[in-house]
């Protein structure tokens, strides 16, 4: 990663990971792709590596970013689905070229047009989001529990009930935060019972 940048956050599902490069939404909002050059930086992590990147295409991936959160929130609490979101990510869905091929190892690969453009990448995640949106994946899409990140992820546990988008952030914040405020209520009870 590049120093000066905050971190990646990596998930399995490309779509949600995609919409992770907002964190924080309704807290401190921290902006994981701030320059073109760090979108670039986040598609190659990705298996998208692209070329270049301008600043009209950054904010185009920055619209298609929220499109999808949006839709995914909606569809996570099952509410009607943003036409405005809708548009969005079918434009962006049918302006790339891009191909599924097959490796070796018999993994599902994108190969992007011979330019690699990143409308090309932004097809592929506007697709990916197409299949969890649609609930054509096995899995459900949900909400972060954490009051100020509520990111959509696609939940794949075998219970569905995952309350997190990520477990080291997220998770890890809440459970400490929890800890802390029964300590000092432990604490506060034990010294009230001394008096």
């Amino acid at each position: 990663m590049r120093a000066g940048f905050p971190d990646f956050r990596l998930g399995n599902v490309l779509a949600t990971s995609f919409t992770g490069t907002m964190s924080e939404r309704h807290g401190n909002a921290v902006e994981r792709i701030p320059t073109p050059q760090r979108l670039v930086d986040w598609l190659a992590v990705n298996g998208l590596a692209v070329d270049s990147c301008t600043t009209d295409q950054l904010e185009l991936a920055r619209e298609l970013r929220e499109s999808i959160h949006a839709a995914a929130t909606a569809a996570a609490i099952q509410d009607a689905l943003p036409a405005s979101a809708i548009q969005i990510i079918n434009d962006c869905s049918i302006q790339g070229r891009a191909a599924a091929v097959l490796t070796p190892e018999g993994n599902r690969r994108w190969r992007l047009g011979s330019a690699s453009r990143v409308e090309d990448a932004l097809s592929v995640i506007a697709a990916d989001a197409i299949s969890i949106i649609a609930g054509e994946r096995d899995g459900k899409l949900a909400l972060c529990a954490s009051p100020t990140c509520r990111a959509a992820f696609f939940d794949t546990s075998q219970s569905r009930t995952r309350k997190w988008c990520d477990m080291n952030t997220c998770g890890n914040r809440q459970k400490k935060a929890r800890f802390n405020a029964n300590h000092r209520k432990n604490g506060t009870t034990a010294r009230t019972g001394v008096v």
